[in-house]
């Protein structure tokens, strides 16, 4: 399929785990993961290609010590009630100074009119129904409820992160218990690792849409969806369809290796969805990928099918 590509990608260097959202205000913020892993970032723009050579301010610093004190991750910015929250992972406890791979998810909030200004406040830690690793929280409304969805270890479960979803009493708790919608399973979500993280919602044509993202950091990084009509019980299993293979991946013939971490937004005009996501325009790294840092955001058009699921196509080249 040929995709008529309205960007220059990369859109920002050096910025994994992406995470736009469009304001009522016509801006466009932009908040991801930094290669140091230190801080959270906002950068504002009228267009998302001019979010390139926005300027980036950083709104909170990791701690010294304790929680919150390393390998900050995959924050996302969200407008919620009036005010402005961002979800984050980051490792570090108050028992242990050396846990620093023991994520747990956090909330900030803002209740400044622009998010680079104001106050940024911690809510403290996000708390799910068991203590373990935990990260990337996303969250949307439907029919008057919102929802957390994130990945989490869970102890008695093979594989390092399934994804889970909850109801929400505020934008920084959950209630009831949460529910898994799915774990690594399929062999291209258990490559190098057992990983089903990084979730984007996204409601379109009477269902909900969670892309989610599968195996390590390299050029196995690869991106499967779960698919729920919108009147289904969300927090019943089996109202979630899981695709049974990958819907966006690495691709020899563009240059891109290990797509995924993904969300979505609209375009300047608001008439087409636009995927956000990263990738490396190399296969071959020496090291650890995750500490790779030419992991680089890129926006490219969401094509529809006529039964109205998304085509994600294939990542296009850079240009």
């Amino acid at each position: 399929m040929k995709i008529k590509q309205a960007y220059k990608n990369p859109i920002v260097l050096q910025r994994a785990d992406p995470w736009i959202y469009k304001h009522t205000d016509g801006y466009y913020y932009f908040t991801a993961s930094v290669p140091a892993f230190d801080c959270i970032e906002l950068r504002r723009a009228a267009t998302i290609q001019e979010l390139g050579t926005a300027i980036p301010t950083v709104i909170w610093r990791k701690h010294a010590a304790g929680r919150m004190s390393s390998l900050i991750w995959a924050p996302e910015i969200h407008f919620i009630d009036g005010k402005w929250y961002i979800y984050f992972a980051s490792g570090g406890s108050d028992e242990n100074l050396d846990e620093v791979w023991d994520h747990r998810m956090y909330v900030l909030e803002n209740e400044a009119a622009n998010p680079i200004e104001g106050i940024w406040v911690e809510k403290d830690q996000l708390q799910t129904n068991w203590e373990s690793v935990a990260l990337d929280a996303t969250t949307f409304e439907h029919q008057g409820v919102r929802y957390l969805v994130w990945a989490q270890k869970d102890p008695e479960i093979e594989g390092n992160s399934n994804l889970y979803i909850a109801e929400m009493s505020n934008p920084w708790t959950i209630k009831g218990k949460q529910i898994m919608l799915t774990k690594p399973a399929y062999p291209w979500e258990i490559v190098g690792y057992w990983v089903n993280e990084g979730p984007a919602v996204l409601k379109k044509n009477g269902r909900i849409f969670i892309s989610y993202s599968a195996s390590a950091t390299d050029s196995n990084y690869c991106m499967g969806v779960l698919t729920a009509g919108d009147t289904t019980d969300l927090l019943d299993p089996k109202s979630w369809i899981k695709s049974p293979e990958p819907v966006f991946k690495s691709n020899e013939e563009t240059g891109q290796y290990g797509p995924g971490h993904n969300c979505f937004t609209v375009s300047e005009d608001g008439s087409e969805d636009i995927m956000i996501y990263h990738s490396r325009s190399y296969k071959e790294i020496i090291g650890d990928p995750l500490f790779d840092p030419n992991r680089h955001a890129r926006a490219q058009k969401l094509v529809w099918n006529e039964d109205g699921t998304p085509n994600f196509g294939i990542p296009v080249a850079d240009r």
